[in-house]
């Protein structure tokens, strides 16, 4: 997979995510697949519970199927999925 910026435009459902960092200590290092995505939350499958995690106060290392894993602060992923689409992006580098 080619990392680019377009990398928040993507549907992060059924992926599986790690908390890389995050202002809420108990959330480090909890991981699993995500189940649903709202306007400012993750809900992540973490050993057969539903973990709800605030994409604000976070941030995320996502695993694709090809192996690639991306490390993405979660203050780009809020908002609801569907307006990510529109949202413009200025390259971090």
């Amino acid at each position: 997979m080619k990392i680019t910026p377009d990398i928040i435009r993507y549907e992060f459902i059924g992926t599986k995510a790690n908390v890389a960092a995050s202002l809420h200590e108990d959330y480090i290092g909890m991981g699993g697949r995500v189940m649903a995505e709202t306007r400012n939350t993750l809900t992540i499958l973490n050993r057969g519970q539903p973990k709800q995690i605030i994409k604000e106060s976070a941030v995320f290392n996502f695993s694709f199927e090809d192996g690639t894993v991306v490390e993405i602060d979660g203050k780009l992923l809020v908002g609801r999925p569907e307006d990510r689409l529109r949202k413009n992006i200025k390259r971090l580098w």
